[in-house]
């Protein structure tokens, strides 16, 4: 199971194809469209206002959310911490006074139940900020601020590009 679902996320989320249509900037966020074996797929994206911790190298940071329709996959919310997360541990993430927890999986942090992707996806339209907490292989703490201006746009632009209909 574990593995099946990191190969779907690494099949939607770092695959993108040149064939990609930009659906915009949105203030801190860009959107796009693509089409992985006939099907359609959309994601948005934003890297992080700030990044901190006491770490000498860190690769590229950024949260990004995808449909894929095709799939009955929608809002899948998924976090790239440019480490590799100390095994076992999980992801915080703060969205006004709400924490929510995902799970790690190499460098990357994921929700396992599609009404959590839900629920952060909700809390992430109405919010300015985001801010997510995680730790390194090493025990590095590390604490990434997201603005989320420009969010609800992005995600709308994504929903259109995608037919999805709520």
């Amino acid at each position: 199971m574990r593995y099946r679902l990191l190969m779907f996320l690494m099949a939607s989320f770092l695959a993108i194809p040149a064939h990609a249509a930009d659906l915009g900037t949105f203030k801190d966020w860009s959107a796009q469209s693509y089409k992985v074996d006939g099907k359609s797929v959309c994601s948005l994206w934003s890297a992080p206002q700030t990044a901190e911790g006491k770490y000498k190298r860190r690769g590229e940071i950024f949260v990004w959310v995808t449909h894929r329709p095709a799939d009955n996959a929608l809002d899948r919310v998924s976090f790239e911490m440019g480490y590799p997360i100390k095994p076992g541990s999980t992801l915080e993430v703060l969205i006004d006074k709400e924490k929510y927890t995902l799970l790690t999986d190499g460098s990357t942090g994921f929700n396992l139940e599609k009404k959590d992707d839900g629920r952060m996806v909700k809390a992430m339209r109405a919010a300015k900020e985001m801010e997510v907490r995680g730790v390194s292989k090493r025990g590095t703490n590390t604490r990434d601020t997201y603005s989320l201006f420009g969010f609800t746009a992005a995600h709308k632009a994504i929903g259109e590009a995608c037919d999805v209909r709520r």
